[in-house]
C-alpha cells in the first residue's frame, strides 16, 4: 500500500514512513493511494468475528508490506485487549431504530483510544525494528491529549508533548493528562484556543530545525493510523444491525472531520452507508459548509463540548481532495485561499456531490442539555454532550425511518459533568474504578504563552527523557 499527499507534490510513500511522517512535507495529509474494496459476501462472513479479529480484517490492506499478519494479529489483540467491554464497541438502543454505539469503553473513556492505543503499539514496533527516537507534539481539545499518553506513555522510543488550551477542557479531560508522570510525557497548557495549538503543531511539522536532527511524531488525526483505527467500528456496528445486507446511517459529533472521513471510507470500501451526519456545536464551520457550501473562519466559542470547539477541520482536507479529483494542485490552492482570506467555497457540482451523502446540524448549549434530559427522560440513558450533539442531528437531520441510525457514542458523561448537572437529570456520576482517585492525584503541567518559538524551546529543552535534544 502506497500514500499520497493531498496537495501532490510530497513523495509517495509505504505505511511504515506514513506512521512516522504524519503531515506531508508539502504540507498536505497522507491518503492511501488506492481504497481497498471489500465485497458484500466478504463482509458478510465477518459478522460475529471478536472485535480484533474484525480490525485485522478490515485494515490488513492498509498495513500491507510493512507489518506481518502474525505481528499486526498481536498488535491487535493487545490494542482492544485493554478495553473494560467485552464488545469493545457496544451498542444501546435508544428507541425503535435509533441506537449509540459507545465507543467510551477504553482506557480513557473516549473514542480517541480505538486509535491511539493502536498508534502507541505501532510506533513502539516500528521504532523498536528501526532503532529510531521520536518526539509526538499534539494539540487536543480534550480527549486526543489523555488517550494519547495513555496509548504511548509505555513507549521506549518515545517523547510526547501535549498541548491543550488553558481553562478550556474539562477537570477530568484536563486531570487525566496531567496526572500521569514520566521522564517522557510533558503536558502544556497554551494561554490561548484549540486552533492556536494546532497551527503550533503544524508549523513545527514544517520546519522541524527545533529538534536538531530528532523526527517529529503526529498522534492528531491528521496521522493516517488514527483514521485507519476508526473505519473498523463502523463496520462493526453495521454488522450488528444486518449489514451489509441493508443499509446503515450514522451520525457523528466531529469538530475535526476525523471520525466522520472515517466513515465515508467505510462506505468507499464496499460498507452500505445511506447517510452520514455532521453533528456540530456552536463552532459551525463544518455545518456552514455542508449546509450552503461556506467553508469560512470564523470566532471560536467555548462551549459544553468543548472536543468540538474547533474552527479549522484539519481532515477536511482529506475529503476536498477526493470532491475535486484527487487534485493536489486544486487543494493546495484552496489551502492558500483559506489561509490567506479566511475562506472558500467550492464549485457548485462538487459541493451537491457531497450533500449526497452528507448531512449536518449544528447544536447550541441549550439544545445539548434539552437533549440530555430528553433522552434520559425517554430511555434512563445518561449522554455526554457530545454524544447528545450526535442525537439531536440525528433526530432532526434523518432521511429514512426505515434505515438503523447509529449515533457514534464519543465519551463517557463522567468526562463532562458541568453539562450534565445543567441538563438537571438529577443523576451523580461516578468514576469508573480504574479513575477513581482521579481527583486526588497529583498534577504536573507546564503553563506557556501563545507562542510558538517558546513552545519548540520547551519540547527542545525537555526531550529526551529530560535531557535537552
Amino acid at each position: 500500500m502506497r500514500y499520497i499527499s493531498t496537495r501532490g507534490q510530497a513523495p509517495a510513500l509505504n505505511f511504515e514512513d506514513v506512521l512516522l511522517a504524519g503531515l506531508a512535507t508539502d504540507g498536505g495529509l497522507y491518503v492511501p493511494e488506492n481504497l481497498p474494496r471489500f465485497t458484500q459476501e466478504e463482509i458478510a462472513s465477518w459478522a460475529g468475528l471478536p472485535y480484533h479479529e474484525l480490525a485485522f480484517r478490515v485494515m490488513r490492506p492498509f498495513v500491507a508490506g510493512s507489518i506481518p499478519d502474525a505481528d499486526f494479529k498481536k498488535i491487535l489483540e493487545e490494542t482492544y485487549g485493554v478495553f473494560s467491554h467485552n464488545a469493545i464497541a457496544p451498542l444501546r438502543q435508544l428507541n425503535g431504530n435509533e441506537w449509540v454505539m459507545e465507543l467510551f469503553h477504553g482506557p480513557t473513556l473516549a473514542f480517541k483510544d480505538f486509535a491511539l492505543q493502536l498508534l502507541g503499539r505501532l510506533l513502539d514496533y516500528v521504532l523498536q525494528k528501526r532503532g529510531e527516537r521520536v518526539v509526538i507534539v499534539g494539540a487536543t481539545s480534550g480527549d486526543t491529549g489523555s488517550a494519547a499518553i495513555e496509548g504511548c506513555k509505555h513507549c521506549e522510543n518515545v517523547d510526547i508533548f501535549i498541548l491543550h488550551p488553558h481553562n478550556r477542557v474539562s477537570e477530568v479531560q484536563r486531570r487525566q493528562m496531567t496526572t500521569i508522570f514520566g521522564e517522557n510525557i510533558h503536558n502544556i497548557a497554551i494561554e490561548g484556543n484549540f486552533d492556536d495549538c494546532q497551527e503550533m503543531v503544524k508549523a513545527s511539522f514544517a520546519d522541524q530545525s527545533f529538534l536538531k536532527g530528532t523526527r517529529l511524531v503526529a498522534v492528531n488525526s491528521i496521522n493516517w493510523a488514527r483514521i485507519m483505527a476508526q473505519i473498523v467500528y463502523y463496520f462493526h456496528a453495521a454488522l450488528q444491525l444486518g449489514g451489509p445486507a441493508r443499509s446503515v446511517s450514522f451520525s457523528v459529533p466531529t469538530g475535526n472531520f476525523g471520525d466522520i472521513f472515517a466513515g465515508y471510507l467505510a462506505r468507499n470500501m464496499g460498507l452500505p452507508i445511506n447517510q452520514l451526519i455532521v453533528a456540530t456545536n456552536r463552532n459551525d464551520i463544518l455545518h456552514r459548509f455542508m449546509s450552503g457550501n461556506q467553508y469560512v473562519k470564523e470566532t471560536l466559542h467555548a462551549t459544553l463540548s468543548p472536543s468540538m470547539d474547533i474552527m479549522v477541520s484539519s481532515n477536511f482536507e482529506r475529503l476536498l481532495f477526493d470532491l475535486h479529483g484527487r487534485n493536489g494542485a486544486a487543494i493546495a490552492s484552496l489551502m492558500d485561499s483559506f489561509r490567506q482570506g479566511g475562506g472558500f467555497s467550492v464549485e457548485a457540482e462538487r459541493w451537491t456531490e457531497a450533500r449526497k451523502l452528507f448531512d449536518s446540524l449544528a447544536v447550541d448549549d441549550a439544545q445539548t442539555c434539552e437533549t440530555i434530559a430528553e433522552v434520559f427522560g425517554q430511555s434512563g440513558e445518561l449522554l455526554d454532550p457530545h454524544t447528545a450533539i450526535g442525537v439531536r442531528a440525528a433526530r432532526e437531520c434523518r432521511r429514512s425511518l426505515d434505515i438503523p441510525m447509529v449515533i457514534l457514542g464519543t465519551a463517557h458523561p463522567v468526562k463532562f459533568p458541568e453539562a450534565v448537572e445543567k441538563a438537571g437529570v438529577g443523576k451523580a456520576l461516578e468514576l469508573p474504578a480504574h479513575l477513581s482517585d482521579l481527583f486526588e492525584r497529583n498534577e504536573r503541567c507546564t503553563v506557556l504563552p501563545n507562542d510558538l518559538k517558546a513552545v519548540q524551546a520547551f519540547v527542545s529543552q525537555h526531550g529526551n527523557r529530560g535531557k535537552p535534544l
